[in-house]
């Protein structure tokens, strides 16, 4: 009885996809037209009817936060990807200024999502992909501390701001000589003598 019950709340594989759909032309149209696009225009965008996407999302702030949770999803991803190639041996230092570009180009097709989230108010309630990305930078800079190249007042919030200042709105060799110019502070090594 109760597999009964579980397959029948199951969602039908058309619904997944229709909602994978809608959140992807979401991400793109609000990266596109930004937060004042149209909930016609995404549902045009995802080869849906205006009531499908209703149906999965009531509100644009209910389509925005998902937008906006789903992105977490990705970096937390990506920060577990990261801290599994520490545990097998990467360097901590070279592999957390990789998280820290990637997250940077990332931000430059997502900002419009972000400011359409804080247009409209949106905020994921969902909080475990943000948990689980501060739980993996946090072993990444552990493990680089341990290692003696990432200085050892360097935290998880360091990286947000980080994140949170990242020159996104600057075209791409901007942002590589951002990433050049903050890496320092992030390492116990000292600048070469010779340099100066």
């Amino acid at each position: 009885m109760d597999d009964l019950v579980a397959q029948a709340r199951a969602p039908r594989a058309d619904a997944v996809r229709n909602r994978k759909k809608i959140l992807a032309a979401a991400g793109e149209q609000i990266a596109v037209h930004g937060p004042e696009v149209g909930m016609d225009e995404i549902a045009a965008a995802a080869g849906v009817a205006v009531g499908t996407l209703y149906r999965h999302f009531p509100t644009k702030t209910d389509l925005v936060a998902a937008v906006v949770a789903e992105c977490v999803t990705r970096v937390a991803d990506d920060a577990e990807a990261t801290y599994a190639r520490v545990s097998a041996g990467a360097r901590a230092l070279d592999e957390l200024t990789a998280l820290l570009g990637r997250v940077v180009e990332t931000s430059v097709t997502d900002r419009a999502v972000k400011a359409a989230a804080q247009t409209l108010g949106a905020e994921p309630g969902d909080r475990s992909a943000e948990d689980r990305a501060g739980t993996a930078v946090a072993a990444i800079i552990q493990a680089g501390q341990a290692a003696g190249d990432v200085h050892p007042d360097v935290t998880v919030d360091d990286i947000y701001l980080l994140f949170a200042t990242a020159p996104i709105d600057q075209p791409a060799p901007a942002r590589t000589r951002w990433l050049t110019l903050v890496t320092p502070g992030l390492t116990t090594a000292r600048p070469s003598e010779g340099a100066g």
